[in-house]
């Protein structure tokens, strides 16, 4: 029965860590075989990479403690029974006037442990542990409605790489695990989430101009074209997150949000990236997001944009405290 395990334990050395592995055989992908230990053996494999997106970043679980054949658990605080070396940062939910710890990962065996605890998915914040308040990441998200080929995302995020040029931004493109494309930009951490929001919206904006036939920025759903791509400025906002570079997706197939090349994007299918063929890219390739901390971005140009344009955006605070 899918999730079940009776093998024994594991103990491994990460980096100088013992980390336990209990259930190594439970079964987390019933349709592929897929085991716990397999998830933990795809982690070490792209170690580097994971570690890279995540680092001292506040971060959210999603953890499927039977597989993907039982519930899903959106998990912000720490679970419990952490060693004492797991870090955790603090970040406060102002609705609600309440903290919560979460994952702050430093180092693999932190990633490794979190797999040990049933999580499949990572859902890091964009900003860092320092400032908590102050993104240092502006993020990009592709995302096709319905009906919206994948020759249409293709064909965006060509344009989405012309303006990133044009204001003198580094872009680093990876697919979302799903249908889309996400592009992250290191920004410097000067402004908080409404400003970084309304500048990702003033982008959106200046992409929809370009490519109205292709691209909505409608905020309902029900109004968006089903056929067109949302640019979804909304994963700006404050703790909304989305699955990080090189993290599996809970899904049949066990999808991987791999990090691409801008020349690849016209060729490739995002099908393809999975926990069984991303290991053997990443030691070809590397992390192909290793120098995103070396392009940092200011996002004045694109205030002033969203000046000239009357572009405003309220906070938004999704705050699903688990």
């Amino acid at each position: 029965m899918p999730g079940k395990s009776s093998s024994p334990a594991l103990e491994l050395d990460v980096g100088g860590r013992a980390v336990r592995i209990s259930n190594p055989d439970r079964v987390y992908f019933p349709e592929l075989g897929l085991t716990k230990l397999d998830l933990v053996q795809y982690y070490l494999s792209v170690g580097p990479g994971i570690v890279n997106a995540l680092r001292e970043r506040p971060c959210m679980l999603h953890r499927f403690p039977k597989g993907l054949a039982g519930a899903k658990v959106h998990q912000k605080r720490l679970p419990a029974g952490a060693p004492d070396w797991v870090p955790t940062v603090r970040v406060f939910f102002p609705r609600y006037g309440r903290h919560a710890d979460e994952l702050c990962v430093r180092e693999l065996a932190d990633v490794i442990w979190a797999v040990q605890m049933s999580t499949v998915e990572f859902h890091p914040w964009n900003s860092r542990a320092a400032d908590t308040e102050r993104p240092d990441e502006w993020r990009i998200d592709l995302d096709p409605m319905p009906d919206c080929p994948w020759s249409r995302v293709q064909r965006v995020a060509g344009v989405v790489h012309e303006v990133l040029d044009e204001f003198g931004a580094v872009g680093w493109p990876k697919t979302s695990g799903g249908k889309g494309l996400h592009v992250y930009v290191r920004i410097a951490p000067e402004h908080g989430f409404i400003e970084v929001r309304r500048a990702a919206l003033a982008f959106a904006e200046e992409v929809r101009r370009r490519a109205p036939a292709d691209v909505t920025t409608t905020w309902w759903r029900k109004d968006r074209d089903p056929a067109q791509l949302f640019v979804d400025y909304n994963q700006n906002a404050r703790d909304h997150t989305i699955a990080a570079a090189y993290s599996v997706r809970g899904v049949p197939a066990a999808t991987v949000s791999a990090p691409v090349r801008w020349d690849e994007i016209p060729d490739i299918d995002p099908r393809d990236f999975t926990v069984r063929t991303v290991p053997a890219r990443f030691a070809e390739l590397g992390d192909l997001h290793a120098g995103i901390d070396d392009a940092v971005f200011r996002i004045d140009p694109l205030l002033e944009l969203a000046d000239r344009d009357g572009v405003e955006a309220v906070e938004l605070d999704s705050e699903n405290e688990e």
